[in-house]
């Protein structure tokens, strides 16, 4: 669609950047801090651990100074459940409320507004032990969590985000780490799970309500509208199956406390639906979320796939690369894109319509909770990182914002990932996403200093003329 003008972002928007407790704070067994899956899991050879990681969690003064100086309205950071309550459940770590009553304390001052994620891939490992998110009592952990949550941070919190990308955790699950490599019947323990976490949120968004009159919660998947690889009616199929399972199975629920029919069918047909309890759908009804957070980095391309392929795999190491599942939709390459140089395709305009798709379908506000470049970063003389590249993908992304946003979409906010480098999930800490450069590499701490990039400087820019100056 053309437009003779162009909306201007609104004056209150919120603009920011995100990062995750365990890629950034380091410190995983200060304080009282218990141990996540993340501090368990096997490393991926050549990666490594989360242990320091950018040690934000000595240096948090020192960053939050930083994102000030690049004007940040909001910051988006998760609270590590295992800081707060060690074993899951039990008693409250008093170091681990005093540490993000500081950091709040300090974005605060700064007039950075909280964007609070409650739960970023890092669940106790003690609740992993006793069966993790396929153990029904997993969602009364969560919840008394939340409580926990909302009396020691509910009056300085007005912004909540329930579970990071629980579409990754059970598209991914045996990569990401939340189940068990010796499940019987990996699909249907990861639906299990997401059956669980649908209730925790569920009941997550209305405490918030209850106990935080003036807090706004939503969810926050990872979303991408999905492309059919031709005209062909199949491939048109396949991308809305695919489409139905990657993306509305989790925000129908989150928003309508319904399952999403396509997806429904698809668990039956494959023998992995969940067991519904009695009382199950009336809690997932009772969620009603604020808004709609959702991380973005590409659009997926979707092919037919006949029930007698043989080389589709349904379980892949990478949540951006599309694998596929036999007889519901093959993964392809999409030839009108350029990659980078981790392999994800690239696609501004694919923002654009991922953003009125969602806006479409739920009418509620939305913010972007990532979005962003991994790269190899390289300092040059005088301490200069030249990421024009970095620059040039966050900028084309912020003009498709725009375009969405004079399309109609109630857009309130954009965090990119990440705020300060930190470690990737799968490539480690040579894959760098950060305004903010952190001096080290795999296994060699160096100093932790933090430098500021090309892009800190341009983003700074970027929100001080509200995106008038890109």
């Amino acid at each position: 669609m053309f437009h003779k003008k162009l909306k201007d972002f609104p004056k209150d928007f919120l603009w920011g950047a995100s990062t995750s407790a365990y890629q950034v704070e380091g410190a995983y067994n200060e304080d009282g801090k218990g141990l996540s899956v993340q501090d368990t899991k096997e490393v991926i050879p050549g990666t490594p651990d989360f242990n320091v990681s950018s040690d934000h969690y000595h240096h948090y003064k020192e960053d939050v100074a930083l994102f000030a100086e690049m004007g940040f309205k909001t910051y988006r950071f998760s609270i590590a459940w295992t800081r707060i309550i060690p074993n899951g459940v039990g008693e409250v770590n008093p170091k681990g409320i005093e540490f993000y009553n500081n950091l709040i304390d300090e974005l605060l001052s700064y007039g950075i507004e909280p964007l609070v994620t409650m739960y970023h891939f890092d669940l106790p490992d003690a609740l992993q032990i006793e069966g993790g998110w396929s153990n029904r009592k997993t969602v009364n952990a969560f919840v008394n969590y939340a409580k926990v949550l909302f009396e020691h941070f509910g009056d300085k919190v007005k912004y909540w985000l329930t579970i990071n990308e629980q579409n990754m955790m059970i598209l991914h699950g045996a990569a990401i780490g939340t189940v068990n490599a010796g499940a019987e019947n990996i699909q249907k323990e990861l639906y299990k799970q997401n059956h669980h976490m649908m209730l925790a949120q569920a009941q997550t968004m209305k405490l918030c309500h209850e106990m935080c009159p003036k807090g706004k919660i939503g969810p926050a998947p990872n979303i991408s509208s999905i492309y059919p690889a031709s005209s062909k009616p199949e491939d048109i199929l396949a991308a809305s199956n695919q489409s139905s399972i990657r993306n509305w199975l989790y925000l129908d629920m989150a928003v309508h406390g319904r399952y999403n029919p396509i997806a429904w069918s698809y668990m039956v047909e494959k023998g992995i639906e969940p067991i519904i309890e009695d009382g199950d759908m009336e809690i997932l009804k009772g969620g009603n979320p604020d808004f709609i957070a959702f991380n973005y980095y590409c659009t997926g391309t979707a092919a037919e796939s006949k029930i007698e392929d043989t080389e589709v795999s349904t379980q892949g190491g990478d949540q951006q690369i599309s694998v596929g599942d036999l007889g519901v939709y093959k993964g392809a390459s999409n030839p009108n894109l350029q990659k980078t140089e981790f392999g994800w395709e690239i696609d501004p305009m694919g923002f654009r319509n991922t953003l009125r798709e969602v806006y479409e379908r739920y009418a509620l506000p939305v913010i972007i909770t990532e979005n962003g470049l991994g790269a190899y970063d390289k300092v040059e003389e005088e301490d200069t990182i030249n990421d024009d590249y970095r620059i040039d993908y966050l900028r084309k992304h912020i003009e498709q914002a725009r375009l969405a946003i004079t399309d109609g979409v109630d857009l309130m906010g954009y965090c990119p990932w990440s705020a300060i480098d930190l470690i990737s999930t799968h490539q480690g800490f040579q894959k760098r996403y950060g305004f903010i450069y952190v001096n080290r590499d795999e296994f060699d701490l160096k100093d932790l200093r933090r430098i500021r990039k090309k892009s800190f400087f341009w983003y700074k820019n970027v929100i001080k003329t509200n995106a008038e100056e890109l």
